[in-house]
């Protein structure tokens, strides 16, 4: 598991690396994970892996990551009251943006594996 850790924050740090010194927009993490996904792409881990083994007890305790940000809202509640039309219009649009990114994705990658939806008449 010790291997898992080293390759995820490993990877992380490369991420945050290259976006300092390109001087890039882009948070770090996001480039690392993009560079871990391609990785583990070509990897290829087994089910016993220890990095496959890391983010799973990761995911099993995913809800601990969720209380910073459950803090920052308690915390800024005047600032977001006095804000809520700009929050709600970037709260929906993100979340149309991500809704058409993921469907599109999914029509691509069914198209290239050849399944095809039958529709219902």
């Amino acid at each position: 598991m010790i291997n898992g850790i080293l390759w995820v924050l490993g990877c992380q740090l490369v991420g945050e690396v290259f976006v300092r010194s390109l001087g890039l927009s882009i948070p770090g993490p996001v480039v690392g994970m993009v560079l871990l996904f391609v990785v583990l792409s070509v990897r290829r881990p087994g089910e016993v892996s220890g990095t496959l083994r890391f983010c799973d007890g990761l995911l099993r305790h995913l809800q601990l990551f969720f209380v910073p940000v459950t803090v920052g809202i308690m915390v800024h509640a005047s600032e977001l009251g006095s804000q809520w039309l700009p929050v709600t219009g970037g709260l929906i649009l993100s979340w149309a943006l991500g809704l058409v990114t993921v469907a599109g994705l999914a029509s691509w990658l069914q198209g290239r594996r050849g399944v095809r939806v039958r529709s219902h008449d």
